[in-house]
């Protein structure tokens, strides 16, 4: 039986947004501008992949097939 579940560059983007996130804020706490905007470019390089999944999502849902069928 084929997983119909979320694609997995969402749950991969929605993780690089957490800890991007994370490592946003820790930079600006200590004052480390680098790991501030690491973490900036991490959160944002996971909401593109959330969104690229949620697309793909969307397709298969559109088109009636499994997330195995759409590789």
């Amino acid at each position: 039986m084929a997983d119909k579940g979320i694609d997995n560059d969402r749950i991969e983007g929605t993780g690089k947004q957490w800890t991007g996130g994370a490592k946003e804020k820790v930079g600006g706490f200590i004052g480390d501008e680098k790991m501030k905007r690491e973490g900036e470019a991490e959160k944002g390089e996971g909401k593109l992949q959330n969104a690229w999944g949620g697309a793909k999502d969307s397709v298969r849902e559109a088109l009636g097939t499994d997330k195995d069928e759409t590789r």
